[in-house]
């Protein structure tokens, strides 16, 4: 398996590998839709992010990570993190938050902010288990959220 920059033209390989996971969108681990994984919307989310990673095997995409930059700088908001489920535990998110850290680094950016609805303990687990912590709950589209925070040399 091998990470690289995604592509506008990945959008279809992607949405064709989150269908076989049965799957109708990009989820994290506990369900919560994060991408749109028409065509459309991924290569709309590829095109409007600064980062977007993909990790690919022999048979196609198997992870996908997308992170913008603040206006500010300082910051980048993790909008996407998926995992094919047969590769769940292969350290594929470990590399895509790895190369996500290199590259807002390479840029300035020293905390990685993500949202967590507040009602999923198991996104709120794997969140932590990568370093990231609390910041503040909020009021999101889906319902309550928080906003978890972590320095990005802790995912190189």
């Amino acid at each position: 398996m091998h990470v690289r920059a995604a592509r506008p033209d990945d959008a279809e390989a992607l949405r064709t590998a989150v269908s076989r996971a049965r799957e109708a969108t990009v989820f994290d681990d506990i369900g919560s839709p994060l991408l749109d994984v028409s065509a459309a919307g991924v290569r709309e989310a590829a095109a409007e992010a600064k980062w977007s990673f993909l990790m690919e095997d022999d048979d196609g995409p198997v992870g996908i990570a997308i992170a913008h930059p603040d206006a500010q700088g300082s910051e980048a908001e993790l909008l996407a993190l998926w995992v094919h489920p047969s590769h769940a535990g292969e350290g594929v998110a470990d590399d895509l938050l790895s190369r996500v850290a290199s590259s807002v680094t390479d840029r300035g950016v020293d905390t990685l902010r993500a949202s967590v609805p507040t009602d999923s303990p198991g996104a709120q687990e794997f969140f932590t288990s990568y370093g990231f912590e609390p910041r503040e709950t909020r009021r999101g589209p889906a319902g309550d959220e928080t906003i978890v925070v972590t320095d990005v040399d802790t995912l190189r």
